[in-house]
């Protein structure tokens, strides 16, 4: 198990010239912008990168991220576990231009200075690797959200109250 934190920055192109691996572990409140996402500052993340050059010649970097945070249930409001998984294997340019000619099947990233921030990498990932919407289990969240439901009304109390719209069956033709 990872214990050491992530270092902050890395020179990508010499890390994939010497094959480099770097490991380590990062908080959810070390990344400010993937903390504001998440129900609370618990949780864990692991990352581990390997960097190469691929036979093109391209600096690569492999990325590989496992998380357990605490979201917010999108129907009951409340927090709940999450585990995320990220496995991406990144193309280091250097501008736009390269970017846009890589192929198809290789993600950029866009190393603008000579040192990369490796916790922006990782935060990006992980926001790219969250579910647009989390939900606890129907059975877990039921009792939290039934508060907010009204009552079923029974056939005998149905019957007694007509619906909001049964002033138009006055103005549907009779059958003859």
């Amino acid at each position: 198990m990872l214990t050491d934190p992530l270092p902050i920055t890395l020179d990508m192109r010499k890390a994939a010239v010497r094959g480099a691996g770097i490991s380590g572990v990062l908080k959810p409140r070390d990344l400010r912008r993937f903390r504001t996402l998440l129900a609370g500052d618990e949780g864990d993340i692991s990352v581990q990168m390997h960097c190469f050059r691929d036979e093109d010649g391209r600096y690569l970097v492999r990325v590989e991220i496992e998380a357990n945070v605490q979201v917010s249930c999108q129907r009951c409001l409340e927090a709940m576990p999450e585990h995320l998984s990220s496995d991406t294997t990144l193309a280091v340019v250097w501008t736009d231009t390269e970017a846009a000619n890589l192929p198809t099947y290789l993600e950029p990233f866009i190393a603008a200075e000579t040192t990369s921030n490796l916790w922006e990498l990782v935060e990006d990932e992980l926001i790219l690797s969250m579910r647009s919407f989390s939900y606890h289990d129907t059975a877990q969240c039921n009792r939290t959200a039934v508060a907010f439901v009204e009552p079923q009304l029974t056939a005998e109390a149905a019957a007694t109250n007509p619906g909001p719209f049964s002033v138009l069956d006055q103005l549907k033709p009779e059958k003859k």
